[in-house]
């Protein structure tokens, strides 16, 4: 190899890295426990969990303020005020910019979506909660965050997070679809197929026998023993969604 005899010898040297990106180790996964915080918002001070109390959330982080895509993103969400109230979520959002950055741009984000933004927007100077979030990727080409998105169920775990690159806007209708499909799950203890929207059928999970399946859903149809689907009843109040791998 070339190498002299004393080589085996020399210290091995790795570079550390830098002080954000070891605070940025641990990851967050689905069924975590969003992490709480406190901090200043758009509309004050919010605690976040008790902020949320027995709602759903949409946390989601734009890279900065007065910035085009951003601009039209938060427009849409406050577009989307009465979809999210049906659903018992709040939508909540975040940059590394001030509060009083927030304050001045909340105007324009206005006019131009011809709406009232009335969800807060967290001030993260610091980026103490992006950064336990792991909302900021260095390979992004800075320290502000990407476009992440989080929905917390009621019982403040994580149950869905998507990231998009700081280039491409956020498809809110597609957001509101996965918390509908979440919900629908847990009201009927069961999956959703591929491209399933409200009033679809669902999946019957495989743990559930066809016997039991016909008991306790309408209209079950078997395609194989291990895909089966039917419609939810209306009093369906289940405990939780069930896995189908």
């Amino acid at each position: 190899s070339g190498q002299g005899p004393g080589w085996l010898e020399r210290p091995c040297t790795l570079e550390r890295p830098d002080p954000l990106t070891e605070r940025m180790i641990m990851a967050l996964h689905l069924g975590d426990t969003a992490p709480d915080f406190t901090t200043q918002t758009s509309q004050g001070e919010v605690s976040f969990h008790d902020w949320a109390g027995d709602n759903w959330v949409v946390l989601f982080s734009h890279p900065a303020d007065f910035t085009p895509v951003c601009t039209t993103e938060l427009g849409r969400v406050g577009q989307l005020k009465d979809e999210w109230a049906k659903r018992g979520v709040k939508p909540i959002a975040l940059s590394v910019d001030s509060v009083e950055d927030h304050a001045k741009w909340k105007g324009d984000i206005e006019e131009f979506s011809a709406c009232s933004v009335d969800f807060p927007i967290i001030a993260d100077p610091d980026k103490s909660v992006a950064i336990s979030y792991d909302m900021i990727h260095p390979g992004e080409g800075d320290t502000s965050s990407v476009r992440s998105v989080f929905v917390i169920d009621p019982a403040k775990k994580i149950r869905l997070s998507m990231t998009y690159p700081k280039s491409t806007g956020r498809n809110f209708d597609e957001i509101l679809r996965t918390v509908d499909a979440l919900q629908e799950a847990d009201r009927g203890e069961c999956a959703t197929p591929v491209d399933w929207k409200p009033g679809d059928r669902i999946i019957v999970p495989p743990t559930v026998s066809t016997a039991d399946a016909r008991a306790k859903f309408d209209d079950v149809q078997e395609v194989y023993p291990y895909l089966r689907t039917a419609v939810i009843r209306g009093d369906a109040a289940g405990k939780g969604a069930v896995a189908c791998d």
